[in-house]
């Protein structure tokens, strides 16, 4: 089987043959030049697997080869490794064609995964990736409140939320058991069931489970009648009180495995999407899940 040839276009030698020796260590041949005129120049001879890229080079600069270079072969994957990346410039690569846009310092073990992926064969595609656009639930859709609201307003929005809850033709069994909460136009946080029993519990009796002593007991007369106090005390409670902080954002030009890593990572329910700014639609992990579902299922 032969090896996949690489290389590497980049201005600092040091990097050049740091990355060289850890590829040739993964079986990979290995090509070194030094800038974006040399990399057209080796490329009218040779025809590589991946090119890995460096953005700001002297003379011709790695977004204005990445074109040239893929008009010259189309079939060679190329990686942007810049110390410099920015969402805008990314997404420019992509656009431009680029197989990936990774940024310096870079884990070792990301780039070589990524450079696998790169040559791989494609599986046959029964259909393209959706959206974030196309799965999320458009924000006037979802049940919001004021972060100003008493709880009791929080609870009654969130009764219509679990009960009474369609999204994009996906009628969900249990509705959704949080609503975003607003200040003003900006996303401030999130009120979930949840966020209503731990505010129900006191704070001296969440003190003492909280501290050493993890033998504190109570007897059932201890907790008599408590329950009904403290919801009485809570509904007058303003909603910011108790909330959790919001939720992550992400732009809605992201792609599906970014929010499903975002969730994982921060271990949330939830993403707000936003516009030019402005939230315009949730993703949940209830959406994923459908998503998940329908391809598991209709390739069987």
């Amino acid at each position: 089987m032969s090896r996949s040839h690489i290389v590497i276009v980049d201005d600092e030698a040091r990097f050049r043959d740091t990355m060289a020796k850890i590829l040739e260590h993964k079986r990979f041949v290995v090509s070194l030049v030094e800038n974006g005129d040399k990399a057209l120049e080796f490329l009218e001879t040779i025809s590589p697997d991946v090119v890995l890229l460096d953005v700001r080079m002297p003379g011709l600069n790695g977004e204005e080869a990445l074109p040239r270079i893929l008009a010259m072969k189309p079939k060679t994957k190329v990686i942007i490794l810049t110390g410099h990346g920015e969402e805008r410039a990314a997404r420019r690569a992509f656009k431009a064609g680029a197989f990936d846009y990774l940024c310096k310092p870079c884990d070792v073990g990301v780039l070589v995964a990524r450079i696998y992926d790169a040559v791989r064969p494609v599986p046959e595609i029964r259909e393209r990736e959706r959206t974030i656009a196309e799965l999320m639930i458009p924000i006037d859709e979802y049940t919001c409140v004021q972060a100003s609201s008493t709880v009791r307003e929080g609870i009654e929005r969130l009764k219509i939320a679990a009960e009474n809850f369609v999204s994009k033709g996906l009628v969900m069994e249990c509705g959704h058991r949080a609503v975003l909460v607003f200040e003003g136009e900006e996303l401030v946080g999130v009120l979930n069931m949840r966020n209503l029993i731990q505010a129900l519990r006191p704070d001296y009796v969440a003190a003492a489970h909280g501290g050493t002593n993890h033998a504190v007991k109570y007897s059932g007369m201890f907790w008599q009648g408590l329950f009904n106090s403290r919801v009485c005390d809570l509904e007058s409670r303003c909603v910011r009180d108790i909330m959790n902080p919001r939720s992550p954002v992400v732009d809605c030009e992201a792609n599906l495995m970014q929010v499903a890593d975002l969730l994982y990572e921060e271990n949330r329910r939830r993403v707000a999407v936003e516009r030019d700014g402005r939230i315009v639609g949730v993703v949940r992990e209830q959406e994923l899940f459908h998503e998940i579902s329908r391809l598991v299922l209709q390739c069987s």
